[in-house]
């Protein structure tokens, strides 16, 4: 389906928890956000539902995000309920990696092809301090069973303050073409000014070729991340809710007015 800009959407990012075992500095304020409750949260089956809605309307690329997907329960049940739907050509996902060793080789057996997987250095301490708990030793451990499990191709996340040439973008780049990953620079969002930019190795930001809709997990249908734009499938319903999305979807994007990126999930 084309929007009014005639752009073809047919990518659809799913964020299926609010939720994060991480507190990357970047990501959210100090104090953290305010959860959802679990009665807020989109069912297994209203995921499916509006996902099959979605593909009978021109979907065939899915991207399961959050908050931090894995720590959703019954992860694996829902990849599986997603891969089955025919027509999806594309079922990826973004993760922080902490709990992909436990996951990876499941995932795939339940259909999931690729995975995206945030890493902003590759040194032990900054990475626990950017992250204000995380143990980078559990990525590299989840990008190596990725790889065995063959979620192919695994792709790198690096959020950067300005610059790739930044020392700490060199390593992750150095880490990344010495195992064979690719990479992808996505520059930090100013929290204060929810203000984006193009992501360096990928197609996020480039309002004039966005082809996606992205639901988030209590079942706001966003046209575009960086506008206000929503419309609810349960009240709507999933048709109604996901044409009005498509005319909505606007020339480009303004500025994220939540301030933080927990809600974008990759």
């Amino acid at each position: 389906m084309f929007d009014r800009y005639n752009r073809k959407i047919d990518y659809l990012r799913i964020s299926v928890t609010d939720r994060c075992n991480l507190r990357c500095r970047y990501c959210m304020p100090e104090e953290g956000i305010k959860l959802l409750s679990h009665s807020d949260i989109l069912t297994f089956d209203e995921i499916t539902g509006f996902t099959e809605t979605a593909v009978a309307n021109g979907i065939t690329k899915v991207r399961i995000t959050g908050g931090e997907p894995l720590v959703r329960k019954g992860i694996v049940t829902l990849v599986s309920m997603i891969s089955s739907i025919k027509g999806i050509n594309d079922l990826s996902m973004t993760t922080n990696g902490i709990l992909l060793e436990w996951f990876a080789d499941d995932l795939k057996k339940a259909g999931l092809q690729r995975v995206n997987i945030s890493l902003d250095t590759v040194d032990a301490e900054k990475y626990a301090f950017i992250t204000r708990c995380g143990v980078l030793d559990d990525v590299l451990k989840g990008i190596d069973a990725a790889k065995k499990a063959e979620l192919l191709p695994v792709k790198i996340n690096c959020v950067v303050k300005d610059s790739h040439e930044e020392p700490d973008a060199l390593a992750v780049a150095e880490f990344c073409n010495k195992n064979g990953l690719q990479l992808r620079y996505i520059k930090e969002m100013d929290l204060l000014k929810g203000t984006f930019s193009t992501v360096t190795g990928g197609s996020g930001g480039n309002c004039s070729s966005c082809n996606r809709l992205r639901l988030t997990s209590d079942g706001k249908l966003k046209p575009c991340l960086f506008n206000d734009a929503g419309f609810d499938i349960r009240e709507m319903g999933y048709e109604k809710a996901f044409k009005a999305a498509i005319e909505m979807k606007p020339s480009s994007g303004q500025r994220n007015r939540i301030n933080g990126f927990y809600n974008i999930g990759g």
